[in-house]
């Protein structure tokens, strides 16, 4: 059995756990989500803990119970306290601005870059370089970061672009004669 699904989830006050046939649905104060159901994973849900035991005794049934604990335990603390990735924009000239469900970047190219945020992700702008992406699902938010950084991504010579608050950029030297 996978060591991590041993330690059942626990689930915090306001939070709702329903487990069907072929899906987990897991509703908080910041949002529903949804996940499909392993079919050799058995959970239940008791006096507010999240239980899972791989259905047989196979490599699959055991991988996958540690991966269905890890999957709601990341729904239970998205519904409840949500996720952020905060990114910094290196290089002058380089702003964003958050306006809706638009995020605004000038990063040096000819034209602005104006980036669509899915639904239940939300972007804001604390000053122009830095932007905080937020949301309860924690891949999505992932996704959202991931794809603004690759509009221009740190390079390796000055350290210029969009990177992840906290990254560590590499920087080369540069050719001597």
């Amino acid at each position: 059995m996978s060591r991590i699904a041993r330690v059942p989830v626990t689930v915090d006050k306001g939070v709702d756990v329903q487990v069907a046939a072929d899906e987990i649905t897991v509703k908080g104060p910041l949002g529903t989500l949804k996940q499909s159901k392993a079919r050799n994973v058995n959970i239940s849900v008791a006096n507010g803990e999240v239980s899972f035991v791989a259905g047989d005794e196979s490599r699959e049934a055991r991988a996958m119970s540690g991966t269905m604990r890890a999957l709601v335990a990341g729904m239970v603390h998205g519904v409840s306290k949500g996720f952020e990735r905060r990114l910094a924009l290196v290089g002058v000239g380089y702003r964003a601005q958050a306006q809706g469900d638009k995020l605004n970047l000038s990063l040096g190219f000819s034209h602005p870059v104006v980036h669509q945020m899915p639904a239940g992700v939300k972007c804001e702008t604390p000053t122009q370089t830095e932007i905080v992406i937020k949301g309860s699902d924690k891949q999505k938010v992932g996704q959202v970061a991931a794809e603004v950084r690759g509009y221009k991504p740190p390079e390796p010579y000055k350290g210029k672009g969009v990177r992840y608050v906290g990254e560590a950029v590499i920087i080369k030297e540069t050719k001597k004669k």
